[in-house]
């Protein structure tokens, strides 16, 4: 078994909670960032991050490609089921993409007073900018999707839609300018997948659903 790392004070939140990471890194290899509880009212994504963190920590590390993982990266959300941050702000508006604007229609959307102002997001730009990713894939639940930005990305996609029969979509079907999926594919050239999964779906189910395509996707034996 390789080993894996375990910051868990890589970052801390807007209310100084802190923040933990995984990762299986490898010398002169870009990694596949995996990112759950960008939100913290969609458990399912963060259950799906923790299962599968579970499956990293007992399978032999030699067989796949490098990773990182972060469970949860709004735990202030997550304790209190709220879509945003202790600051009030929407992470997934606050990167500080070209396409970020003040502008919102509801207050869940709130993106922040300025692109990157808020801490989690400051961490996690600045390990996408450190770490090069090959490739970003994020957990969400709302209705079921793979929403694939970036057409280098799109092999993957098709590898969960076949396993979890979700439709592949090129957007999530309205304008999210400053998320992830903007800042990674359009500012960096990193394809972004989010994985949104079916709202309130019975947990036993989320894993079964997605495990085959992880199982694939992070394999040496695959190339994309």
């Amino acid at each position: 078994m390789e080993k894996i790392e375990h910051f868990p004070s890589w970052a801390t939140s807007a209310q100084n909670r802190p923040i933990e990471i995984f990762c299986s890194l490898k010398e002169n290899e870009f990694p596949i960032l995996l990112i759950g509880g960008v939100h913290g009212d969609e458990p399912e994504g963060i259950y799906l991050a923790k299962s599968l963190l579970r499956w990293l920590q007992n399978y032999d590390g030699s067989a796949l490609k490098p990773w990182i993982l972060i469970p949860c990266l709004n735990p202030d959300g997550a304790l209190t089921n709220t879509r945003v941050n202790g600051n009030g702000v929407d992470l997934n508006r606050n990167f500080p993409a070209r396409s970020w604007s003040p502008n919102h229609t509801q207050t869940r959307y709130f993106p922040g007073v300025f692109p990157g102002s808020e801490p989690e997001i400051n961490a996690l730009v600045k390990l996408i900018k450190e770490q090069k990713p090959w490739i970003i894939i994020h957990f969400h639940s709302w209705h079921p999707s793979i929403v694939c930005t970036g057409k280098p990305g799109f092999k993957i996609a098709q590898k969960f839609a076949k396993y979890s029969h979700y439709k592949i979509q090129d957007t999530i079907g309205y304008e999210t300018p400053g998320s992830l999926s903007q800042f990674g594919w359009h500012d960096l050239q990193i394809p972004v997948i989010c994985l949104e999964i079916e709202e309130r779906l019975d947990k036993k189910k989320i894993w079964d659903l997605f495990y085959p395509a992880f199982k694939s996707v992070l394999s040496r034996e695959e190339s994309f």
